[in-house]
């Protein structure tokens, strides 16, 4: 397989040789593969775990056990004030 890399993409390449982490690139495109399949793993992981907790929650709705909506907009916006105190 032949990759052309563009030159930015070739000058991170070389920086990171140069900060002697990596011996070769080669050494820098594997870990940038295992990267890239940690990250989807997380997302699907992610989108399984959502998947799961819509279900639970539709449930929940079926069984009448929802909360009204002004109720969760009210708590929203609490939490978001609150958040927003916490960076000043």
């Amino acid at each position: 397989m032949n990759i052309t890399l563009k030159p930015e993409e070739e000058q991170l390449i070389q920086e990171k040789l140069k900060s002697g982490k990596y011996q070769t690139a080669y050494e820098i495109i594997v870990e940038a593969l295992r990267l890239l399949a940690e990250r989807d793993n997380y997302y699907q992981k992610w989108v399984e775990e959502t998947r799961q907790k819509v279900v639970v929650g539709l449930e929940q709705l079926d069984r009448g056990e929802g909360i009204d909506g002004d109720v969760v907009i009210a708590r929203l916006r609490n939490k978001l004030s609150k958040a927003r105190e916490n960076q000043h």
